[in-house]
């Protein structure tokens, strides 16, 4: 469809390809955003490029058609008349601090937060940006902020605390992008940052881990231990499913079908986000039998000695107690060492059993979650365990 040199009724009707379709010369920096839908289709909606205060500043005026090609130049000329007057456009005609600022995006990413104890977790954000960011740029405007002060925040950290300084980094980043899309600045001062940041020092730490051959007789040693059934259960359960703490922690009755024999964790407990089913074994299916007097009215699967959910730290502890050599979230590793060394199962089969998204062209192409294959390795894991601890 030919582009007019000033948009027209017609044209922001039909036009079909994905882009930035400004109004011209005299629009006001007008244009037109067109965008692919992640579901499928098109979403249009409108946007101002303008100066305020001398700063270049997004506004976005709206979804087409909800607010038709009249509207938003009606919308453009309000707004550049304000700034001609000295006046700023934008809601409330107040920049927000960056801890404002941060408090709108936590609550919009509230519905999507993983359980407390995970790395995303709303905890985990709040206490981060209050000890290390709000110190130094909390009660700053989020357009005052520049590439010198996100420096600032990380540099003290960078090399001590690498990961933790990299998630605060990505924390500003995203608080910085909330900002451009409310038209308060035109950039992410975040974004250039880790390239002036020297290379950390540190080799990643990988979570201790025992080798498979060991895990048998770390399963022996929890069974026997005075513990709480609960904890007993749940951790086996965990090593047998090879899944994270708090998916097996958290897990209800009702994600379990008894007769497909599969867990359905849903999405908001999954580190990828996508819901996650996990074929169970005979013995896990036994686990689940020896925990149905537990629940309390709970609903939870492996609930505590008082009814709630174990801790996170409870099953490491009983590890550390019991002298074994490893960190709960280890024997996903240890899973993963077994299947590589003592199975013909392919890598994707293997990745998809750890919940694992598998990225690149291979991942982009795959569309099953290979599930009947993996209940056949989750099978030979329970049998391999079974068989070198009796």
């Amino acid at each position: 469809m030919k582009r007019p040199k000033r948009l027209s009724d017609t044209f922001v009707r039909k036009v079909n390809r994905p882009g930035r379709y400004g109004e011209g010369r005299g629009g006001l920096g007008l244009s037109l955003l067109v965008k692919e839908r992640a579901g499928g289709g098109l979403a249009k909606s409108w946007s101002q490029r303008i100066r305020i205060n001398g700063k270049p500043c997004n506004l976005g005026l709206g979804r087409y058609p909800i607010v038709t090609l009249a509207t938003a130049r009606e919308r453009a000329l309000e707004n550049a008349r304000a700034v001609d007057q000295g006046d700023d456009p934008r809601v409330g005609s107040r920049v927000p601090t960056f801890q404002e600022a941060a408090e709108s995006v936590i609550r919009l990413h509230k519905p999507s937060w993983k359980p407390a104890g995970a790395a995303t977790s709303e905890k985990n954000w709040r206490s981060s940006l209050r000890r290390f960011v709000y110190p130094e740029i909390g009660t700053m405007t989020v357009d005052a902020i520049t590439t010198n002060h996100v420096h600032r925040v990380l540099v003290p950290i960078w090399n001590e605390k690498h990961e933790t300084a990299r998630r605060v980094g990505q924390r500003i980043s995203r608080v910085m992008k909330w900002a451009m899309v409310q038209g308060y600045r035109g950039d992410n001062p975040a974004s250039a940052v880790a390239a002036a940041l020297p290379k950390s020092g540190s080799a990643p730490r990988h979570h201790r881990a025992l080798h498979h051959t060991a895990v048998p007789a770390a399963l022996h040693a929890v069974r026997e231990s005075g513990a709480w059934l609960g904890t007993k259960l749940c951790f086996e359960f965990l090593v047998l499913t090879a899944t994270r703490s708090s998916e097996a922690r958290l897990a209800t009755w009702d994600e379990v079908d008894r007769t497909t024999a599969t867990w359905k964790i849903p999405g908001t407990r999954i580190k990828s986000g996508r819901p996650h089913h996990v074929p169970l074994s005979g013995r896990a299916l036994e686990l689940l039998d020896e925990a149905q007097n537990l629940s309390g009215g709970s609903g939870l699967l492996f609930p505590g000695p008082r009814g709630k959910a174990l801790s996170n730290m409870t099953t490491s502890k009983l590890l550390k107690e019991l002298g074994i050599e490893a960190v709960t979230h280890g024997f996903r590793s240890s899973f993963r060492d077994w299947a590589a060394e003592c199975t013909d199962t392919p890598r994707a089969v293997c990745e998809a059993a750890l919940a694992h998204v598998v990225g690149g062209v291979e991942g982009a192409y795959m569309r099953t979650d290979l599930f009947d294959r993996r209940r056949t390795l989750m099978d030979q894991w329970a049998d391999y365990l079974s068989q070198e601890s009796g």
